[in-house]
């Protein structure tokens, strides 16, 4: 595998941005090659996935390219009060990934996953752009993130609600209620899981309730751990052999 550091203009920011890239480089393997974008969690960036899990490694011999963006602290949507996370990877980055590199340029060949505010955000974008991806899987997700009302005692309240907005206009960002409105065979496959200890054990839970009660096909496993990186490490390898199955690889 090769790697680079990705740097590009985001026209939907207005500035600079970054994305770390893994790309397959053995002479054997010419593309269209499909495209995996791992979204990395609240308090991180786009270099934690390599620096904190062996990703580069599980990959090495797969025909794939993994795209690792910064998401900053946006939770990949478009915020209220700006700025557009969710633009910035649908209209700038996917786009300008697809001219640069040799892929496969469809939604058949697209896949997303991510942890715990990129696990919401994987799901999230694949939910909101059902014509972008044709799976998604979230580790440790915050899955209630777009329905519940912030409250004055949310220690993050305020950052939160210049991203979510009036509480009465969260429609488009919660996951329980874009499941229902996405047509069933457009729905992307779905993997989610979640640690027996993690503090966000129950909202998944709950998520997972919703897609049963709508019949929605999706996989859903709980193991043990908590919110932390030996767990995602370990996991990252069965989401990629669920997205393998789904992009065909």
């Amino acid at each position: 595998m090769a790697f680079c550091e990705y740097h590009y203009f985001s026209n939907s920011l207005g500035k600079a941005m970054a994305a770390n890239i893994i790309v397959p480089e053995r002479a054997d393997r010419k593309g269209p090659f499909a495209v995996f974008y791992l979204l990395h969690g609240l308090s991180d960036d786009h270099s934690i996935w390599q620096r904190r899990t062996s990703i580069e490694r599980y990959v090495q011999d797969l025909p794939l390219i993994v795209v690792m963006p910064d998401g900053g602290r946006g939770w990949y949507i478009d915020a209220a009060e700006g700025p557009a996370w969710e633009a910035s990877i649908i209209r700038d980055l996917v786009p300008l990934i697809d001219r640069t590199f040799h892929t496969k340029a469809e939604r058949a060949g697209r896949a997303i996953g991510g942890l715990s505010m990129g696990g919401y955000g994987a799901l999230r974008l694949s939910l909101g752009n059902p014509d972008m991806f044709c799976s998604a899987n979230s580790h440790s997700g915050a899955v209630a993130f777009g329905m519940r009302p912030v409250v004055g005692t949310d220690p993050n309240g305020k950052e939160f609600l210049r991203v979510l907005g009036p509480n009465s206009t969260r429609g488009k960002n919660d996951l329980f209620a874009l499941a229902e409105k996405v047509e069933k065979d457009k729905l992307p496959a779905m993997r989610i899981d979640c640690g027996a200890s993690d503090f966000l054990l129950n909202d998944n839970r709950l998520f997972h309730k919703r897609l049963q009660d709508l019949n929605v096909a999706h996989e859903y496993e709980e193991f043990p751990g908590s919110h932390e990186w030996g767990y995602w490490d370990t996991h990252i390898q069965q989401a990629l052999a669920f997205h393998r199955k789904n992009l065909g690889i």
